[in-house]
């Protein structure tokens, strides 16, 4: 599909913090096949005539990099995903040299003796990065593994308190704020795609502003809550009233181990339990289970069980399972707001995005939940994007 005002000739660099992970080398492989018009464009919300009006750099002008913990190399990592079943084997064969050449502009996470070192090793790794890619701009994308909500402190609040915080030699920041403050502090807009605190602690809010950046966020919208902010709206429509709403979720992979653990759980079952009430209007009782699976790997599946009541107080369920690859729903939304964040860039947007709350479960900056609504207030900005081109 040919995007109408695309900027073609932009190259655009994606940071991503956890670049060996799944989603990472999905998106990694899967930006370079479709440049390569080796695999259709499908899942691409970006490639969409109403979000493409506004003018986005082509797939073929993106270029990745990052961090991660991990020396396994990029091309090994897809292969044990194509053998999987994510996609298909032979991209990993015929673009060998392209995921080599990416695979080389991933560095080892840094892991120096305070979070100011750490800071600053990570912004000079992302300022070479574009550098040395001849990069017009670079949008950090968080896909690393989720972590705990942050307990409140002081020095998180104000970006003059955090910076005497690590100043002194303290440590406050969860890794993927630290990652949040490098990019803004190496002038890069920011997408935060898992649960993690991230930017959203007002010190890093304060210095995105500061800084003139704009940055959106958090948890990426892939499956059984993308079911829910489509599906929720039809029972306040049609006066429908929802008594309970649970939630069974298995999942194997980095991400399914990783939520094994209660604390890193309680911040994705706290984001994906976020919009029912906001868009019915009230509360309903949703437990909500997220339990690990190894022998899934890549793959999710989700049960609900929806109790309703109807006229004269007739109780009625709804159940529907959603089984999908979480990588390959993940991939194309990522590049979507990269995509997305770097136009934003480029017009001079400021702060967090809420037009892109159609992408998260946690939409920050919006307040909408339904899936309708937050299309056309996606559609409209991009439309207005477009027009200022």
């Amino acid at each position: 599909m040919t995007q109408p005002n695309a900027v073609h000739d932009q190259r655009v660099g994606v940071w991503f913090v956890g670049a060996r992970g799944s989603v990472a080398t999905t998106a990694t492989l899967g930006a370079l096949a479709m440049a390569a018009g080796l695999a259709p464009r499908t899942g691409l919300v970006s490639e969409l005539p109403e979000v493409a009006v506004a003018g986005l750099p082509s797939l073929e002008g993106l270029v990745t990099g990052g961090h991660d913990i991990l020396e396994t190399p990029l091309a090994h990592r897809a292969q044990v995903l194509a053998d999987s079943g994510v996609f298909p084997p032979s991209l990993v064969t015929t673009l060998a040299d392209e995921l080599a050449a990416a695979d080389s502009r991933i560095r080892i996470a840094p892991r120096l003796g305070t979070q100011r070192e750490n800071a600053r090793a990570v912004e000079q790794d992302i300022r070479d990065f574009r550098a040395a890619n001849d990069l017009d701009r670079v949008v950090v994308v968080d896909v690393s593994n989720t972590e705990p909500p942050v307990t409140p402190r002081p020095e998180l609040d104000s970006l003059a308190a955090l910076e005497e915080a690590l100043d002194a030699g303290h440590a406050p920041l969860p890794t993927s704020s630290l990652y949040a403050y490098a990019a803004f502090r190496a002038g890069c807009p920011l997408v935060s795609f898992t649960p993690s605190p991230g930017a959203t602690l007002g010190a890093l809010t304060e210095l995105a502003k500061e800084q003139a950046l704009p940055w959106a966020g958090r948890d990426g919208k892939t499956g059984e809550t993308l079911v829910k902010s489509a599906l929720a709206p039809m029972f306040g429509t049609r006066a429908l009233k929802v008594r309970s709403w649970a939630s069974y979720n298995m999942l194997g992979g980095g991400d399914g181990q990783t939520l094994s653990d209660p604390r890193a759980a309680l911040s994705k079952t706290t984001t994906k339990g976020a919009g029912l009430d906001a868009i019915l209007g009230y509360h309903v009782d949703g437990p909500m289970h997220i339990d690990y699976v190894e022998d899934l790997g890549d793959w999710k599946t989700a049960w609900d069980n929806i109790s309703f009541e109807g006229f004269l107080g007739t109780r009625m369920t709804m159940q529907f399972t959603w089984q999908g690859c979480d990588s390959a729903l993940a991939a194309p939304l990522v590049i979507d707001l990269v995509r997305l964040a770097a136009r934003a860039h480029e017009r001079g947007e400021n702060g967090v995005v809420g037009a892109l709350a159609f992408f998260f479960k946690d939409p920050l900056g919006g307040i909408d939940h339904t899936l309708a609504d937050q299309w056309r207030t996606l559609a409209q900005w991009c439309e207005n994007l477009g027009a200022s081109a």
